[in-house]
């Protein structure tokens, strides 16, 4: 039974492949999981235009992705804390309070878990951070936390 593989199978296919399988697998496993459809003319048709649709949603995904970059590259941020003895903070920054803050500031959704914060930041200070967008789109911050006036 020929079927057109519509997610990758380790081992097997990858996904847009068109391949000969028993009909006990596909009848069993593939179908039923939404591994696989059945290769027919339409079948064909409809999965190659799926994938185009895919393709071209990842282009723009790219493309919007570039120009958040673009905009979040040398981007500023002052965070205000309350601080002890030796600039010591009291309590912490961590990345959601910059996620937020960049939220606050540029009205862009970044997600806290693409700022590269190894530590919570405990000190007054600057700090040069990453947010990882994307495999090569990887835009440098400046994080300032400055003492809270009283």
């Amino acid at each position: 039974m020929k079927v057109i593989f519509l997610k990758d199978i380790p081992n097997k296919a990858k996904a847009g492949e068109i391949k000969e399988v028993t009909p006990g697998y596909a009848r069993n496993f593939l179908l039923p999981k939404g591994l696989a459809a059945a290769a027919t003319a339409a079948g064909v048709e409809q999965v190659e235009a799926q994938f185009q649709r895919e393709a071209q949603r990842q282009i723009l995904s790219q493309t919007q992705l570039a120009e958040l970059a673009q905009s979040l590259e040398g981007k500023e941020i002052r965070l205000k804390a309350r601080a002890g003895i030796k600039d010591r903070l009291y309590g912490s920054i961590t990345s959601s309070d910059i996620a937020n803050e960049l939220r606050r500031l540029t009205h862009l959704n970044i997600d806290k878990r693409k700022i590269e914060l190894k530590e919570p930041l405990h000190q007054l200070g600057i700090y040069e951070l990453t947010v990882k967008l994307a495999k090569d789109l990887e835009p440098k911050i400046t994080v300032i936390v400055e003492e809270e006036e009283a």
